[in-house]
């Protein structure tokens, strides 16, 4: 696409968002927020690909595709991409989001792996249901997040892990009503056991983890940073 027409794209974004605001409330702007950036990005890049997400599933938390195999994978927030799509040797593959009905519609049908419409503040999972959940740059997006970490911390089968990769801001949005600092480790323990936990400069994930530049803790100009967690359940 030209760079013209992503810019268009957008400019038509943005005006959009403002409009549906003031026309739809807080709740339905966020969910069509969501839905509107999914459907430029798609158009930007031409397709929904989903190639990138093996390497943040595994090396950079150091772990082995292989390590995968035969286990149970939740990904909170998952969009539409098909995040664990590369894990074909699990049990169970589930991608969780409140608008997994739209996203199948988008992209989701061609993907092997399970999606399941619901938030993470209500999951109908039963106690110890996954040995592996993960949560990349979706945390801040849930509506509770008190309720959602008892949830992670409810379905996560014990010797289990839960991987997370977020944008800590200081003030919410409509978009990420859930804001938090960096303390925020503090609320899954003592249930979970620290494997790691990595701060980065910036509020891009992907290009901020490959460039792999540490969040400068005393320069203290309010900004993005982002915090990676590897964390197993007790």
């Amino acid at each position: 696409m030209a760079l013209r027409d992503n810019k268009i794209a957008i400019c038509y974004y943005k005006w959009l968002s403002k409009f549906s605001l003031g026309l739809f409330g807080p709740k339905l702007f966020k969910s069509l927020n969501e839905i509107v950036f999914w459907k430029i990005v798609k158009i930007r890049e031409g397709k929904l690909t989903n190639h990138h997400y093996e390497e943040f599933f595994t090396s950079f938390f150091d772990l082995k595709k292989s390590d995968y195999d035969e286990l149970r994978v939740l990904d909170i927030g998952c969009g539409p991409r098909g995040s664990l799509e590369w894990a074909e040797n699990t049990k169970r593959r589930v991608g969780l989001d409140p608008l997994a009905d739209k996203y199948i519609k988008m992209e989701g049908s061609k993907h092997k792996m399970e999606y399941i419409k619901s938030g993470a503040e209500n999951m109908s999972f039963e106690t110890g249901s996954f040995d592996i959940v993960s949560s990349l740059n979706s945390l801040d997006h849930v509506d509770n997040l008190r309720e959602s970490i008892q949830e992670i911390k409810r379905i996560v089968a014990p010797g289990g892990l839960f991987l997370m990769i977020c944008d800590i801001h200081s003030y919410p949005t409509l978009a990420e009503p859930s804001n938090f600092g960096w303390d925020i480790t503090k609320a899954f323990l003592p249930e979970f056991s620290i494997v790691f936990e990595k701060h980065f400069e910036g509020n891009n994930m992907y290009k901020s983890l490959r460039e792999n530049i540490p969040y400068d803790h005393s320069n203290k100009k309010d900004r993005y940073g982002i915090i990676a967690l590897k964390l197993k359940r007790n």
